[in-house]
């Protein structure tokens, strides 16, 4: 089975599966063809997040490291003396060290079986010969078109090639990156390359993307300074090094069990851990108040969720976090004491001895100084493109999950590198991504921006394991909603008896209560985003407790996909979003 945001990476993946190939093979061929189809959601450019199990070793859920480090010129004193406050949320200097392609080659060297031409034939074939756009991508770039015809020519030339966004339904190419995965292919098979088996081809390639063609064409390009989201010109500080001296990693996953589930996910260098946190506060209160579908339900989830994410931002980054405190059952147990039954306004990070919490600028709007200086500007193409406060679902990120004959299972959330994030480097066909965002250049965080330290990601998979089987593989696109999009889905299944569809299909929402992973980094205090479809009653009743509610349309939040297994029987299923009719669950 296989799921994923966009209809034609799944068919992919499932193609691949009907082909003898499995779950890793499937993920990997589906990853590539989603830089194709969602280009304005994820880029080769970007990073990515899996976790996954092996049918060899199904009880021990690892996770796959694609988040690469901050460069080594990207320091707090540099960027200050650009005249930055905030990392931006566009141009070079946003860039990490690019992860996502490394991590996918590395897991199709250790766990695939097919070779890497064979799997890159999807995504070379729906770049070179073309592939309908949708309309969201038309718009996506409508959005930028300004920036891109007056500050970034490249980008300009490889997205409206007519002068103009495309349209939805038209066939649209990227030649250029073709090209590139062509040129990957045969760094395996050039003459004098040790290539005698199939790992030491990808490995070729590996290293091609690394120190080869790529690397250069992307530092060099960056050393031109270009319009960043400040509305000021900066030069990227990637360097050839840098791009060298990252190789994606395995790790073992973090876990808690919640109601007889093993949950895992990424540690805390990501905001994985936060639905742990979640799921452990929520552990502690009966099952009518775990209904995303009632007022008593949603209040006390939204309450949760602003908890966990105040310990994220004061707590979390890569650096020594006190996971195993702030997983724990008795730090579970203070913390729920703090849901009364009103809306907490405030940001409450717990108490962790000998650690001083990171307390973050709270800013409910925010315009870079340059802007302001000029009277106001267009913030377009910036940050995350993801759910706004209205509901209005510009796209976000992309998510697979595929599941195999034989057992193996992964769920994965590929990121960053979308057309909007920097100017298109001309020879590769793609941009670079703008994960450092994520950083502070405030001092004391665990997440301020530090050479060689991974930003700390929201790309967030979900594994979950019964008796030491794994059973589901889920996640979403959002940004800071995919944990909490995620904890629905589990509450939902786990204790409500849902189906996961049911779970996907129902009427969703999260709080806003805490600033955000994304620039401009602002907040709403008491601020719950939610569906329509929840009901009148439940919407006044949390208004009347203090919620600052947004009602954001009926079907408009969450993009979850997930398949699933049942150890008993192998029975094997899928699900997928219907929102935006573009997600899709297939398999036989």
């Amino acid at each position: 089975m296989s799921a994923s945001t966009h209809w034609i990476a799944t068919a992919s993946a499932q193609s691949v599966l009907e082909r003898g190939g499995n779950a890793f093979d499937a993920a990997v061929a589906g990853a590539f063809v989603l830089h194709i189809v969602e280009p304005h959601l994820n880029g080769p450019g970007g990073d990515m997040v899996g976790v996954f199990v092996t049918a060899e070793n199904p009880g021990e859920p690892t996770v796959l490291v694609g988040q690469g480090p901050a460069p080594a010129g990207a320091t707090v004193e540099h960027y200050v003396a650009e005249g930055l406050e905030l990392v931006p949320g566009s141009g070079g200097l946003a860039a990490a060290v690019p992860g996502a392609v490394d991590a996918w080659l590395l897991l199709l060297r250790d766990h695939g079986t097919w070779e890497l031409a064979d799997v890159l034939a999807f995504a070379i074939g729906y770049a070179r010969d073309g592939h309908p756009v949708l309309e969201r991508v038309g718009a996506a770039i409508g959005s930028v078109s300004t920036l891109f015809t007056e500050h970034w020519p490249t980008s300009a030339e490889q997205w409206m090639p007519e002068g103009r966004p495309p349209r939805g339904g038209e066939i649209v190419r990227n030649e250029a990156y073709a090209r590139t995965l062509d040129r990957l292919v045969a760094a395996g098979t050039a003459d004098g390359a040790a290539a005698t088996s199939r790992e030491e081809r990808i490995d070729a390639a590996r290293r091609e993307w690394r120190e080869g063609f790529v690397a250069e064409a992307m530092v060099e390009f960056l050393r031109t300074p270009h319009r960043h989201s400040s509305g000021t010109d900066h030069a990227g500080v990637l360097s050839r090094e840098d791009v060298a001296g990252f190789e994606a990693t395995y790790e073992p996953a973090t876990t808690v069990t919640f109601r007889g589930n093993t949950v895992a996910k990424s540690g805390a260098w990501g905001q994985g851990p936060v639905l742990l946190q979640m799921l452990r506060i929520l552990d502690g209160f009966d099952d009518e108040r775990l209904d995303p579908s009632t007022a008593l339900g949603a209040h006390t989830i939204l309450e949760a969720e602003k908890l966990a994410m105040a310990d994220r931002d004061a707590y979390y980054g890569d650096a020594d976090v006190p996971l195993e405190l702030l997983l724990s059952e008795g730090y579970a147990k203070e913390r729920r004491t703090l849901i009364t039954d009103d809306a907490s306004h405030e940001v409450r990070p717990g108490t962790v001895d000998g650690v001083v919490p990171f307390r973050p600028p709270l800013r409910e709007e925010y315009l870079p100084p340059a802007l302001a200086d000029a009277g106001g500007g267009s913030l377009a193409g910036v940050g995350e493109p993801t759910v706004d406060s209205t509901g209005d679902m510009r796209g976000d990120t992309c998510h697979i999950d595929v599941v195999d004959r034989w057992g193996n299972m992964i769920s994965a959330t590929p990121s960053g590198g979308w057309l909007q994030s920097s100017p298109t480097v001309p020879e590769l066909g793609f941009c670079l991504g703008s994960r450092l965002q994520m950083t502070w250049l405030e001092p004391g965080a665990a997440s301020t921006l530090t050479p060689g330290k991974r930003p700390r990601t929201t790309l967030t998979p979900t594994l979950v394991l019964r008796d030491g089987e794994p059973v589901v593989a889920l996640g979403s696109p959002g940004g800071d909603q995919q944990d909490q999009w995620q904890l629905l889905y589990l509450l939902r299944t786990i204790v409500g008896g849902y189906t996961p569809q049911q779970a996907i299909d129902a009427p969703s929402l999260h709080t806003t209560s805490f600033p955000g992973s994304f620039w401009p980094r602002t907040w709403t205090p008491g601020g719950a985003v939610i569906e329509d479809r929840i009901g009148e009653d439940v919407l006044a009743d949390l208004e009347r407790r203090g919620h600052r509610v947004t009602r954001a349309g009926d079907w408009t939040l969450g993009r979850l996909s997930s398949v699933t297994r049942d150890p008993e029987t192998g029975l094997l299923g899928a699900a997928a979003n219907p929102r935006g009719n573009q997600g899709y669950a297939a398999g036989r």
